[in-house]
């Protein structure tokens, strides 16, 4: 599995994964020059920005360490870029879904809320 083949079973994983909780998906992969979100739910009045860290489950380092300080500011750009395109006026959150795959292709998602500070603007 290429690592661009990793990286679109754990968006897909984690998409399912929201879906099942009760999130309405709104965009995957949405972009915007060079800004980009892996996904953007809806649950409660609240939108979520989602990014998505997979890795094979026999990895180095697990995928909550790829969310470094760099990514989190690219993160709030991007979403700042969505704010403005789509006129959302409500409370928003950060949040990351962790994916593992395994060996024989299931994955194991974990879902952490507000993994970035909400205190961006």
């Amino acid at each position: 599995m290429t690592t661009a083949e990793t990286g679109r079973a754990g968006e897909c994983a984690a998409a399912e994964h929201l879906r099942r909780e009760g999130y309405e998906m709104l965009a995957r992969n949405w972009r915007e020059g060079r800004y980009e979100l892996d996904l953007v739910a809806l649950r409660d009045d609240v939108l979520h920005f989602v990014e998505v860290k997979t890795r094979r489950f026999d990895g180095l380092t697990p995928p909550e360490a790829a969310m470094t300080a760099d990514k989190c500011r690219a993160l709030r750009r991007a979403a700042s870029a969505y704010l403005a395109r789509s006129g959302w006026q409500g409370e928003v959150q950060f949040d990351l879904a962790a994916v593992d795959i395994r060996p024989d292709g299931t994955t194991d998602v974990r879902f952490i809320e507000e993994a970035v500070e909400y205190n961006w603007r």
